[in-house]
């Protein structure tokens, strides 16, 4: 006779996860790998055999850890201001190159070298620490995580610092520019990341170029950014954090398209930023010349950066792809380029190619694309960063 017995949710939970660790345990074991912990020389990636197990412990860890708390605590979880300043702080006076790996420093010294009070620099790190960012082994003293030496790499430092600097601000005008342009597909009339867009109507233009209430001014995002260069070579260095996670590593894109059958070709990179990409490209395809486009400052000095080489191969030039293209070609490449934009802005940005379209020239677009909604396992649908759910179309 079948039980009618119901296992309470939260054991049912604790069970998935201590299934789930051991299979972990045992690859990590079989391997020799290290177990994971916050020690500052902690692994810090995993091998791929374990990504199954690793998500089924991460989603019901989260589960877990949100049902055991009151409504009140879950809200304030989510949404507390806290975290953000810890990690622009973190960022803007780059803490994490300030304390020596493998050692550690005062608090005192740290404030007295970016020059704020001790107190300030106290408080602010030990709630970093909350977030296993930084550790204070001693009393008084600072000293790294796993997670705050990774800091320790200027690209993954710019990344939180124009999180926090740059898309934070345009994030707390979201609303305000939902309400004023609520039909819009303009890059200017709306106010933050995508991300914090989802869900609204397609007219709705969900992208980063719209955070032009936060700054004053009707201008998107780039436009912005053309007339601070600063501004936009850390937007730039940001954008690479995306080379560093094996999800978004650039070997998907020189394996998983047959760059080589192009023959001897010229490929205009759209939007390529400081080149990184197309530096990859011609490293392993020796048919391929390359002109990356992207606004003024952000190429302004990206030649330098090139290797040796591939030196005559790969050349920039400053261009804006909702205007006219000038360059004839036989490749067009979007990288991560039409996702952020509107279906309007997105025509408009293909149409500009017609001038140079001719019979055999290729567009080739490399984006993202998400399952459906409710294929997405709960924790995931939070973060929707799981290589699993997020797709490369080509």
């Amino acid at each position: 006779m079948a039980s009618n017995i119901t296992v309470p949710r939260i054991l049912e939970l604790a069970a998935i996860i201590g299934t789930a660790a051991a299979e972990i345990n045992k690859t990590l074991t079989t391997q020799g790998i290290a177990s994971p912990s916050f020690a500052e020389d902690a692994p810090e990636t995993f091998p791929q055999e374990i990504s199954d197990a690793r998500d089924v412990v991460l989603d019901a860890a989260a589960e877990l850890y949100d049902i055991l708390l009151d409504p009140l605590t879950l809200l304030y979880q989510h949404g507390g201001h806290n975290n953000n300043i810890c990690l622009q702080f973190i960022s803007r006076y780059e803490i994490a190159q300030i304390v020596p790996a493998g050692g550690q420093v005062s608090f005192h010294d740290i404030g007295k070298q970016i020059k704020l009070p001790e107190q300030i620099v106290r408080r602010v790190l030990r709630h970093a620490m909350t977030m296993r960012v930084f550790h204070e082994p001693t009393p008084g003293m600072v000293a790294h995580t796993k997670t705050s030496k990774a800091l320790q790499n200027s690209i993954l430092n710019d990344w939180v610092k124009c999180g926090t600097q740059e898309m934070w601000p345009a994030a707390v005008k979201t609303l305000d520019a939902i309400e004023k342009w609520p039909d819009s597909s303009e890059p200017s009339e709306t106010a933050s990341h995508p991300h914090l867009l989802i869900g609204l109507p397609e007219k709705a233009d969900p992208t980063v170029q719209g955070f032009s209430l936060a700054n004053g001014t009707t201008d998107p995002i780039y436009a912005i950014l053309g007339q601070e260069p600063e501004r936009a070579v850390l937007f730039a260095n940001a954008m690479k954090v995306y080379t560093i996670k094996p999800e978004y590593n650039v070997s998907h894109l020189l394996d998983n398209y047959d760059w080589a059958s192009l023959g001897n070709s010229h490929v205009v990179d759209i939007g390529g930023s400081q080149g990184h990409i197309a530096v990859e490209l011609a490293k392993r395809f020796s048919n391929l010349s390359i002109t990356v486009q992207d606004i003024a400052p952000v190429v302004e000095n990206s030649q330098c950066g090139i290797p040796q080489e591939i030196e005559g191969r790969v050349h920039f030039m400053a261009h804006d792809y909702f205007q006219p293209q000038a360059v004839e070609a036989d490749v067009y490449f979007f990288r991560w380029v039409l996702h952020n934009l509107s279906d309007n802005a997105c025509h408009k940005i293909l149409r500009a190619l017609i001038p140079v379209l001719k019979p055999g020239v290729r567009i080739i677009l490399q984006d993202v694309c998400l399952c459906s909604w409710r294929l997405i396992p709960g924790l995931h649908s939070h973060v929707l960063s799981s290589p699993k759910d997020r797709h490369w179309v080509f």
